[in-house]
């Protein structure tokens, strides 16, 4: 368990030029961190800023990619919450039509995502195999 005095509870308020700060965010743009806070805090500290030189092309790949497969666990999470509602008042005439109705549906598209989500999770990995040979 963290003590209390670990946790970042102290604000550092700056206020910056528009032009100072599109130069600090093009910079930070170019490292490893994630957010602009963290590379701030590591400039400021000194610490190592590691700078990565990325292909903008296989980022945007990527980019695509992580929303392709952000759609698809919506498109679960939707089609699972359906068949609870449709579960819950299987006691109309028409449930059991529209029961098998969404099982045929379950069982036609589920391969399909399941091989989309997979070629996604093969190429996220072959792409980071490639920033990290590129880091070496």
């Amino acid at each position: 368990m963290k003590r209390q005095d670990e946790n970042r509870s102290k604000i550092f308020l700056l206020r910056l030029k528009p032009a100072e700060f599109q130069l600090i965010n093009d910079r930070f743009k170019k490292t490893k961190f994630r957010s602009l806070s963290e590379y701030t805090r590591s400039v400021l500290l000194e610490k190592p800023i590691t700078i990565l030189y990325r292909d903008k092309s296989s980022d945007d790949i990527l980019e695509e990619l992580i929303l392709l497969r952000k759609e698809l666990n919506f498109f679960g999470n939707n089609f699972n919450q359906t068949v609870r509602k449709l579960n819950s008042v299987s006691g109309m005439p028409e449930a059991k039509h529209w029961q098998s109705v969404l099982e045929v549906l379950r069982d036609q598209l589920e391969p399909s995502i399941r091989q989309i989500k997979d070629r996604i999770n093969n190429y996220s990995d072959l792409w980071s195999q490639k920033l990290l040979a590129e880091k070496v």
